[in-house]
């Protein structure tokens, strides 16, 4: 397989992960925003443990905290407190830090029900699968190395959410999150932050026109096929 297959392989993956976090972890797990089939759920479930390592309780405790602490004490990645630029390159260190934390996973998923896998033992061990099917797919050498670029590339997408969209970009709403629509363009949406801030259960994070939400028109195919249901959307539009 040439490099440059393996490269586009790598990005869909990639894509795949970041739509999948924004759809079934965010906008479905953590919000309730949107209801999927249990099918879809475990699928999205799978290839997020695969190739990400999350586990979803622990990743819907962390950002439930995130919004009752918005960039106040106790909000565990605000770049108002921490600075921009440790939250970018550090926010994987606090995440894993709030994680750990038992109290953290009780008192924000008190509503937590397991699906199958969260069911099956050594699941935090996943992403070793993930490992090995890039190893399979690509060689000894290739292999890790696409894994490793696809789990840093993730990290740092994620990193990108929780820091530049809190301080750049423009504001809709008065709350100090921000809209940024190239991070939205790679993220499936997630970068239009200052919207989701001002209307966390909504399913959808564009509001105006010049806005794009990319994973809005997957949730809306998936909506046509019964196989999601929308819930939430935002009771007003920005001026």
């Amino acid at each position: 397989m040439s490099l440059l297959w393996m490269a586009v392989i790598t990005v869909i993956v990639l894509q795949a992960s970041v739509f999948f976090t924004t759809i079934y972890l965010h906008r479905s797990k953590t919000h309730r925003g949107l209801e999927l089939h249990p099918a879809v759920g475990v699928l999205m479930h799978l290839e997020l443990s695969l190739f990400t390592g999350i586990v979803p309780r622990e990743w819907v405790a962390v950002h439930r905290k995130h919004h009752h602490f918005s960039d106040q004490e106790g909000d565990p990645h605000s770049p108002y407190l921490r600075g921009m630029w440790t939250v970018l390159f550090g926010n994987f260190f606090f995440y894993r830090k709030e994680k750990s934390d038992p109290a953290t996973i009780a008192k924000y998923t008190p509503d937590w029900n397991d699906d199958l896998l969260d069911k099956v033992p050594g699941m935090h061990y996943a992403v070793l699968g993930g490992l090995a099917l890039f190893t399979l797919a690509f060689g000894w050498v290739w292999g890790p190395v696409a894994w490793f670029t696809h789990v840093v590339a993730y990290i740092m997408l994620n990193s990108t959410i929780n820091s530049v969209c809190h301080m750049m970009g423009y504001r809709n709403y008065d709350n100090t999150a921000t809209n940024l629509q190239w991070v939205a363009f790679l993220t499936g949406g997630e970068g239009l932050h200052n919207n989701h801030h001002e209307f966390p259960t909504s399913a959808r994070f564009s509001w105006k026109r010049r806005e794009i939400d990319p994973a809005w028109p997957v949730i809306r195919l998936l909506e046509g096929l019964r196989l999601a249901k929308v819930r939430k959307l935002p009771m007003a539009k920005a001026a």
